[in-house]
């Protein structure tokens, strides 16, 4: 495998690029490969995460979750469009690119530094950012109106997400402190893991909790969904169809099986059942642990990491879930579980234990003080960043429905006389 390479990969993403300049033509294979992850994405968010949150809620307000599920991933689709990937990867400063691909303008016939066209690479980078927005409903699920979602999830793309990705992916300020993510630990599970802990702590407690939910079907069938539908987030970010891609792969999945056993048995040894919506819960953890490093540790790595993480989450959610009501356990299992993995990349990518290794130049304490420096600077940014939205949009729409909605359920209430509650 190459030294890193991948991740190091975001250095050349930020290079200036000219449309007519591209001599060489684009691997098809490799091209083939970023469509097909791509896809996987998009089938994570929807339907993976639609039938996941939608299981987890009373059934009074399934349907209301899975219409802000697929409201978030239209906003959030046309934002990336508009300005996101412009301002993530156009070439700019540390902090921000540029306006030169806004609505997709300029796209360059090949990325620079890599052998895909540059349209097959922003159908890419939507999935991340999708799966991170699409997180946020289950958070504060069977509160929140529809009305005000929408603005709220284009508010957060481009005050949340676009800084934290331009930092870390596209060789910003946060890359040049010496943070790590291969796949998305950080940039998506734990963005999306600290924004949903603002968010719960805003819109407050449900009036009557719906825990564990009306379907455990819906929600293990939407766990599973994302179980395949995320290995096209590790297996993409190796930018082509390489070794690294099959290692990332298989990495992903035995990182949640790992995490996923360990989950269950944890639940006996702590006095509880074990359940099939346990391990689904357990591999999610995994899955979020594992994105930080997939084709940079071996394979005892991958699998420590995901015990490591499924012992991190599942303490978590005892202390948690008592003090904040986190619908779908969305901070504790991709905040707490994103950030444990990123924590644990510079050990396990050491080759004593399996992985690639670093550049001489880096050592494990300079490369795990960068990762903690890192984690702190995005938990909290995604939470100020967050709540900076959420209060915006509060400012013209309620963020939480009326008490008689909440008691009635959303469902009804939305597919009233009066239609959908934008109010």
């Amino acid at each position: 495998m190459r030294l890193l390479s991948t991740l190091l990969m975001s250095l050349l993403l930020t290079a200036p690029q000219t449309a007519f300049a591209q001599v060489a033509a684009a691997d098809s294979g490799d091209t083939a490969w970023m469509i097909l992850c791509a896809l996987l994405l998009l089938f994570a968010a929807l339907p993976g995460l639609m039938l996941r949150h939608s299981g987890q809620v009373n059934v009074r307000n399934a349907v209301s979750v899975m219409a802000q599920g697929a409201g978030v991933a239209a906003v959030v689709s046309l934002g990336w469009a508009l300005l996101g990937y412009s301002l993530v990867y156009a070439p700019g400063n540390q902090w921000l690119g540029s306006g030169a691909n806004l609505l997709l303008a300029n796209l360059s016939l090949l990325r620079d530094g890599l052998t895909v066209p540059e349209s097959a690479f922003v159908l890419f980078q939507m999935g991340p950012a999708l799966i991170a927005a699409c997180l946020l409903v289950g958070a504060v699920a069977e509160r929140t109106r529809i009305g005000w979602f929408l603005p709220f999830a284009f508010l957060w793309l481009i005050i949340v997400y676009v800084p934290v990705a331009h930092a870390i992916w596209a060789g910003g300020w946060l890359a040049d402190l010496g943070v790590m993510d291969f796949a998305g630990a950080i940039v998506v599970h734990m963005v999306a893991g600290f924004s949903a802990l603002a968010l719960a702590l805003i819109a407050g407690t449900r009036r009557e909790p719906s825990d564990p939910g009306h379907s455990a079907v819906l929600s293990i069938a939407g766990g599973a969904l994302l179980w395949i539908g995320l290995s096209g987030l590790v297996g993409g970010w190796a930018l082509g169809a390489t070794d690294d891609a099959a290692t990332a792969l298989l990495n992903h999945h035995f990182a949640g099986c790992a995490a996923a056993l360990s989950w269950a048995l944890l639940d006996r040894i702590l006095g509880s059942r074990s359940s099939a919506t346990g391990l689904l819960s357990g591999a999610m953890a995994g899955i979020s642990a594992i994105s930080a490093s997939a084709a940079l540790v071996g394979t005892g790595g991958a699998m420590m990491i995901g015990v490591i993480a499924a012992l991190v989450c599942r303490l978590g959610t005892g202390v948690v879930g008592r003090r904040i009501d986190d619908s779908a356990n969305i901070f504790v299992i991709h905040g707490l579980g994103g950030a444990t993995g990123a924590l644990l990349l510079p050990v396990f990518a050491l080759p004593l234990l399996g992985g690639v290794g670093f550049d001489p130049s880096i050592t494990l304490g300079g490369a795990l003080a960068g990762q903690g420096i890192g984690l702190v600077i995005v938990g909290l940014w995604a939470m100020v960043g967050s709540a900076i939205a959420a209060l915006i949009v509060s400012v013209v729409i309620p963020m939480r429905v009326s008490p008689q909605v909440e008691t009635e359920g959303l469902d009804a209430a939305q597919h009233g006389q009066q239609g959908w509650d934008f109010r």
